[in-house]
């Protein structure tokens, strides 16, 4: 199943080069790219958006979480490393989630609106 997922942002011109950074090393490209909404597709063909809100000011939803899918372990070590130097910030350090056999690993962070962010990579290296 292929899925879209937006997150509203109080600044685009802020937050594109932070995203454009994420969706290079995940193997994402812009493929939208509005005064008012950025869009990044992956290779699965899932999109994510992000843009101002239709109505109101962006706000961080409770409990909310988008989670962009790497090609390796390394690219989720580079992912969280890249999103902290850009001025997001660390929710949890990349590393196995779970016991070694299910080969989870992920690492989560902030954006520079405070949007919660995973990067993973399911399965074996």
């Amino acid at each position: 199943m292929l899925m879209t997922a937006r997150y509203g942002t109080c600044d685009l011109a802020r937050a594109a080069p932070f995203y454009d950074a994420i969706a290079e090393i995940v193997g994402a490209r812009r493929v939208i790219d509005r005064d008012e909404v950025k869009g990044y597709q992956g290779p699965s063909g899932a999109m994510f958006l992000i843009g101002r809100p239709f109505a109101g000011e962006a706000c961080v939803g409770n409990g909310t979480q988008m989670v962009f899918a790497a090609p390796s372990r390394a690219a989720v070590d580079a992912v969280h490393a890249r999103a902290l130097e850009l001025g997001g910030s660390c929710e949890g350090p990349p590393g196995l989630r779970g016991p070694e056999e299910m080969g989870f690993y992920a690492a989560y962070f902030r954006d520079l609106d405070g949007n919660k962010l995973m990067v993973a990579k399911q399965g074996a290296e």
